[in-house]
């Protein structure tokens, strides 16, 4: 297949040093955000169960409250904020897992969150909750990590290398500049033990630990 005018130029730039080489990690990035939003996706358009979540609604409706400017909360928003906050606390532990990778750790520290909360924008109204300066480069980190937008409008995520994707979901990215196509082609890693689709819990455990009625939290 003939190559068009942009890759043309792209690759071209790339060979003659135009674009900095990207890490092999930032295809795996993107593919394991996109499985993970996918999944949320599928997971929420099936949902019946309105009742019982993971997160006490109870405890979210104190936080709401905290607030002395709310006077009343209807019952759906305590429902929409365990379900933001669920999905919250998904990606930032993802994220926090890959510096733990990196790392060759299997436990999650907290130097691997203060990490992640470093090398991704959108939290950084969390760097005076865990310093900087608490960040532990332990061993030959993958470096700066790049965050943006996917041409689908999803952003870069950091999440555990080498899970299997749900079916139905589209694998693979077009090939970046600076990047060896056949990166592509290698099948990943096989998933860590330790690490079992955290973003599947929600539907796994039937919500064991932290039922909440809406009924009875009112």
């Amino acid at each position: 297949m003939e190559n068009s005018p942009q890759q043309s130029a792209a690759n071209a730039a790339a060979q003659s040093g135009g674009y900095p080489p990207q890490p092999p990690y930032h295809h795996l990035i993107q593919q394991q955000l996109e499985m993970f939003w996918n999944y949320q996706r599928q997971e929420i358009e099936g949902v019946t169960d309105f009742k019982n979540h993971l997160l006490p609604l109870a405890r979210i409706k104190k936080i709401m409250k905290s607030d002395e400017d709310v006077r009343m909360i209807s019952a759906e928003a305590p429902i929409l904020f365990a379900k933001a906050c669920e999905l919250f606390i998904l990606e930032l532990t993802i994220r926090s897992w890959l510096h733990a990778e990196e790392n060759k750790r299997r436990t999650l520290q907290k130097n691997d969150i203060a990490a992640a909360i470093t090398r991704t924008d959108i939290f950084d109204f969390l760097v005076d909750i865990v310093p900087r300066d608490e960040i532990k480069e332990e061993g030959g980190g993958l470096g700066p990590v790049m965050v943006g937008s996917t041409s689908s409008g999803v952003p870069y995520y950091y999440p555990p290398m080498g899970q299997p994707a749900p079916p139905g979901v589209m694998m693979g990215r077009p090939a970046m500049p600076g990047v060896d196509p056949s990166m592509y082609a290698q099948p990943p890693p096989p998933p860590s033990q330790d690490w079992q689709s955290v973003w599947q819990i929600s539907e796994d455990n039937n919500y064991a630990s932290g039922q909440g009625n809406i009924d009875a939290q009112s």
